[in-house]
């Protein structure tokens, strides 16, 4: 029990990155009331939560119906980003409204909870690592880490204290840059995985 665990949170911990998307839950929760941050955290973590569930158990079935690839989830996710880094840097990074409940909800649901926690690497390793190891050990671990990024984005008003304002506006600005890049990215991996495979 203990064996497959530590086999599996790892690679778990890895794919969801929780310290990679913090720059970016910080730029998208910038200017927005304490109990709205908590409310967009919450959001994040369950969206991500319960998308990885029914991605582990209906995956292969609905991909085999529908005929979709791994691949297309990454590509569709890398421009649905884009799209959202692009509307940022266009807005100039305008801070948040804290009585903008509708922009605090998108910021839960998507990027953060989706395609960033769950996105195509916390999907696909999932996928993979219940075909090795089954299903509990899996879940667990994606649980134990969505915890563990939970408290992380709870405590990020303290990481922002230590930071100070000046930090603070610094990785708001570069979050979207960050966004983009990872958009790039994803679409980029999802192309070569498509070309490879027809090679």
């Amino acid at each position: 029990m203990f064996s497959p665990f530590l086999l599996t949170v790892i690679p778990v911990m890895v794919a969801i990155d929780a310290p990679g998307v913090l720059p970016i839950y910080l730029a998208l929760t910038e200017g927005i009331a304490p109990h709205e941050k908590r409310r967009v955290v919450r959001e994040s973590v369950l969206t991500a939560l319960l998308i990885t569930l029914l991605f582990v158990l209906l995956g292969r079935a609905v991909f085999n119906i529908l005929g979709i690839l791994v691949e297309d989830f990454m590509i569709a996710g890398g421009i649905l980003l884009l799209v959202i880094s692009i509307a940022d840097m266009l807005s100039a990074g305008a801070a948040r409204s804290a009585t903008a409940p509708v922009s605090s909800l998108a910021s839960g649901v998507v990027p953060l909870g989706t395609p960033l926690l769950a996105g195509p690497a916390t999907l696909t390793t999932c996928l993979l690592l219940v075909g090795n190891y089954g299903y509990f050990p899996v879940i667990f671990s994606l649980v134990f880490n969505l915890i563990l990024a939970w408290i992380l984005f709870d405590k990020a008003d303290i990481i922002v204290r230590k930071i100070g304002v000046n930090g603070t506006r610094g990785i708001t600005r570069l979050a979207s840059l960050l966004l983009a890049a990872i958009a790039v990215k994803m679409i980029r991996m999802g192309i070569q995985r498509i070309i490879a495979g027809v090679q």
